[in-house]
């Protein structure tokens, strides 16, 4: 059985390598979140899930990852508030490049829940505006 173990300085390596996968293509990568059930992984297609609310990411989308002890972790650049497509509650995010590959998908919680994506609140309404309280990716050590 393989028993792969990676330093912390690799961790921050590969934190910044994922997020800056948002950054490919001719522009801004976005994010997304829906409601229902979180599918397997950013492979997996979304299927009966509700797209919530989009935003369009900085370009680049993250600053440079730190030491999250242990591991790596990047935070997102700020991000423009936008008005939500429609009603619902807020279960989980996809971030995509601009060519609509699927690069992430996280958890969303209200501040406070410890979720990647943080919201002032998982209520989404309607034509109201929604904004970010924080992203962060985590990429741990072994």
């Amino acid at each position: 059985m393989a028993n792969t173990k990676i330093s912390n300085a690799v961790a921050i390596a590969q934190c910044n390598l994922l997020v800056d996968l948002l950054d490919a293509g001719a522009g801004a990568g976005k994010l997304r979140v829906y409601d229902g059930a979180q599918p397997a992984g950013p492979d997996t297609a979304v299927t009966t899930q509700n797209l919530l609310v989009e935003w369009v990411l900085g370009d680049p989308a993250f600053g440079d990852a730190v030491d999250a002890n242990p591991g790596g972790r990047a935070t997102a650049n700020a991000i423009a508030t936008v008005a939500a497509a429609i009603t619902g509650t807020a279960a989980w995010c996809r971030a995509l490049d601009s060519n609509n590959v699927a690069i992430i998908d996280g958890s969303v919680t209200a501040t406070g829940g410890g979720g990647d994506l943080t919201l002032n609140s998982i209520s989404i309404v309607e034509a109201v505006n929604q904004s970010i309280t924080s992203w962060t990716v985590t990429q741990p050590e072994s």
